[in-house]
């Protein structure tokens, strides 16, 4: 009887150990990444009404951009928790469960895009909606939401991609919307869409119409 009940507090003793060795390590990773995060945004007093969701699913928590491993740990902001998450015109607002609501400006998106894992925590393709922003402090970072209806997503990246995407994405459309005929041939070719007896075939009709 005594000596289980030593064993017992042998594994109790050891588990309290690792609790506390991981503990430790967390505060000593949030101690070094303070300067890194600085100040973390607020959300405005009036927001008013949402231009997307709410929706709601998990957050999983933000990760120094661009690794999906490297998690913050300053305050609460790393914290995985249910949550929901509802679009304005200025930015999105991540309403946490027991914990602070994160707010994401609307002017520091630089990216969106959905992602297997995020924060070490691997899911089904595209299972993650993933925000890529820029603290006032310069440090670009990841934010990432497992959605409880993955369709919302598209949605989300349509409402909250940064304009000079979608210019940089029209500019090149038009760009190949604009080559010469033998030069998009020649593409083609390259590419193997287009077989060399069609090539041919294609430039000489090309030479007649001239």
């Amino acid at each position: 009887m005594i000596a289980d009940l030593v064993i017992w507090l042998i594994v109790l003793l050891g588990w309290g150990g690792v609790v506390a060795l991981l503990f430790r390590g967390w505060r000593n990773r949030a101690r070094r990444q303070v300067d890194s995060i600085g100040t973390i945004p607020t959300a405005p007093e009036s927001l008013g009404d949402p231009v997307i969701g709410p929706d709601t699913g998990l957050y999983l928590g933000a990760t120094f951009a661009p690794s999906w491993q490297n998690r913050i740990a300053v305050g609460d902001f790393g914290d995985r928790a249910a949550a929901s998450f509802a679009g304005y015109a200025s930015g999105i607002a991540i309403s946490r469960s027991g914990a602070s609501t994160i707010w994401i400006p609307r002017e520091s998106i630089t990216a969106i895009r959905t992602e297997r894992g995020h924060a070490g925590k691997v899911m089904t393709a595209d299972g993650v909606l993933v925000v890529r922003w820029t603290l006032p402090s310069g440090t670009e970072i990841d934010s990432g939401v497992r959605a409880d209806d993955k369709a919302v997503y598209r949605g989300w990246i349509a409402e909250f991609t940064p304009a000079e995407h979608h210019v940089s994405q029209t500019s090149d459309q038009q760009a190949v919307d604009q080559q010469p005929a033998d030069q998009q041939t020649a593409d083609k070719q390259q590419t193997g869409t287009v077989q060399p007896e069609q090539a041919t075939g294609e430039q000489t009709e090309q030479r007649n119409q001239q």
